[in-house]
Order: C-alpha cells, then sequence, then structure tokens
C-alpha cells in the first residue's frame, strides 16, 4: 500500500527541488548593480516621474479576460474541425449552438459597453 504513494511522493519533491534549483541557478547569472542610475526604469532617457504604482481603469481587465475567454472557448473548434465528419449532422448542430452561444454573449458584452475604450 505505501508503495502506492511513492510517485506521489516523488512528485512532491520534484515540485519542491526544481524551482529551488532554478532560483538558484538564477541567481548566480543574474545581473546585479548597485549603480542609482543603472535601477532607474528606462523611459526613452527622460526621468520618471511620479510612481509606478498607479490605478488601472478596470476596463483594462475586463477588456483582457473577455479576450481570454473567447480566445480559450475558440480553441475548442480544432478538435471540432478534425473530427466532424465523423460526428455527421448532430457534431454540426452542437457547434451552430456553441457558437450562437459565443456569439450572443459577444453581443451582449457589446451592448453593455465592455468593448467601448472611451472613458
Amino acid at each position: 500500500m505505501l508503495a502506492q504513494y511513492g510517485h506521489v511522493l516523488l512528485f512532491l519533491i520534484m515540485g519542491v527541488v526544481v524551482p529551488l534549483v532554478t532560483l538558484f541557478f538564477s541567481s548566480l547569472v543574474r545581473f546585479s548593480s548597485r549603480d542609482r542610475i543603472q535601477d532607474t526604469p528606462y523611459e526613452c532617457g527622460y526621468e520618471p516621474i511620479g510612481s509606478a504604482y498607479v490605478p488601472i481603469n478596470i476596463r483594462f481587465y475586463l477588456f483582457a479576460l473577455l479576450f481570454i475567454l473567447f480566445d480559450v472557448e475558440s480553441l475548442y473548434l480544432l478538435p471540432w474541425a478534425l473530427v466532424f465528419r465523423q460526428m455527421g449532422m448532430v457534431g454540426v448542430i452542437e457547434m451552430g449552438i456553441f457558437m450562437a452561444v459565443l456569439t450572443l454573449g459577444l453581443v451582449y458584452i457589446w451592448k453593455r459597453g465592455a468593448l467601448r475604450w472611451g472613458i
């Protein structure tokens, strides 16, 4: 019974060792400088003005989330396209329903104004 957990223990050990080894080697090759000028962020040669930590409009996050949502859902089209002939008319109808739901979602967020970049 205990031998069956050997694989789990191996994965746990590797899950701890691999990140630690990666961090160790990256600390050996990273650039480190004590020069104050090299620590400043590059902004086309100008001195930085203000803090880099400014509040970002929530619309950027919403737009990115919507992009990822529709991008990932569109990945279902490739496996369907590879086997749609074997699935017959049922597969075509199911994909039509899937695309209709995606289109309705896009129309809904478009009408709600989530895709507008203005104020």
